[in-house]
């Protein structure tokens, strides 16, 4: 009796143990702390609690038929179910409490970190904004409206104002609904249209049905204004900018003909900083794809889960 006890208290702590950490790890795929705190913490719990009932059941039983010739008994699978609560049932309370900590001061450290790298995204992007130069470009594009066309140098400071406003409401939000960001980026592509003329060039075609998902903000504009900075743009060689769906994402793709002095540091900072905005958010990655004529970028478009 002894060894059977014996021999069942190590097999169901070696099945915890490994089960625990599997259970650990799936719901770490599918259900974040951070993003599905509630729900994880319960499902958590709950699938720790039936997963021990069931291993300490399931193993009382195979042991009882291995090992002695009777099968168990009702009174006998109570007691077991009693004194397996009593004994493993802590050792996964201790388990979770564990990894819920562990979680808990992971998802304070991402936290913190993507506020920092959102907080920096949108100062550079504010700061971008309002360099001299871009206030000087654009103030001498309204200048010039003004006394050619009235009608024209209206809709400019219009689309102007609405730049700024968009830019910097979206400085208090994580995510923004696709609707907004085209908004924001059809009254940016307005400004760049009426500054460079027939030497750049614009397409969008996105279906409305997916304006109601989510990306975090300025993510468009970034990686327009990243086109613009690292290529030549003339009339005889005009920037083409294209912007589609694939399936839940967005192509954003551009012609190629980059400026002699961008680094791949340089390039790369924008891609990196919208990279680390969206880990914070999903596991799908940002796909680039560079070839000799062109540059695609591709950005999941993200789905908001229910409280």
């Amino acid at each position: 009796m002894m060894n059977f006890t014996l021999s069942w208290i190590v097999l169901v702590f070696l099945l915890l143990w490994v089960g625990y950490y599997f259970i650990t790890r799936l719901l770490n795929r599918y259900l974040s702390w951070l993003r599905y705190g509630n729900i994880r913490f319960f499902t958590h719990l709950v699938s720790g609690i039936v997963y021990s009932l069931l291993v300490i059941n399931l193993t009382y039983t195979g042991l009882k038929f291995l090992l002695t010739v009777d099968p168990p008994t009702l009174e006998q699978l109570v007691v077991m179910n009693v004194y397996g609560a009593v004994m493993f049932i802590p050792v996964f309370s201790i388990y979770f409490s564990l990894q819920f900590l562990r979680s808990w001061r992971r998802s304070e450290v991402e936290s913190e970190k993507f506020q920092k790298e959102s907080i920096r995204s949108q100062l550079e992007s504010l700061r971008s904004h309002l360099d001299p130069h871009f206030l000087f470009n654009n103030l001498n594009i309204l200048s010039a409206l003004i006394e050619r066309d009235k009608d024209r140098s209206i809709i400019f400071l219009n689309k102007f104002a609405e730049v700024y406003r968009l830019l910097l409401r979206s400085k208090s939000e994580d995510l923004i609904p696709l609707s907004e960001e085209l908004s924001f980026v059809q009254s940016y592509i307005y400004l760049i249209e009426t500054r460079f003329g027939q030497s750049i060039r614009f397409s969008i075609s996105i279906p409305e049905k997916l304006h109601g998902l989510f990306l975090p903000p300025l993510t468009l504009q970034m990686l327009i204004e990243n086109a613009i900075k690292h290529n030549v743009i003339t009339e005889k060689k005009p920037l083409t900018i294209a912007i589609s769906a694939v399936d839940q994402s967005l192509r954003i793709t551009s012609s190629l003909n980059e400026r002699k002095e961008s680094t791949p540091k340089k390039a790369g900072s924008g891609l990196e900083n919208i990279r680390l905005r969206y880990r914070h958010y999903t596991r799908e990655t940002i796909q680039i794809n560079k070839t000799e004529t062109e540059f695609t970028v591709t950005i999941p478009l993200l789905e908001l889960a229910q409280p």
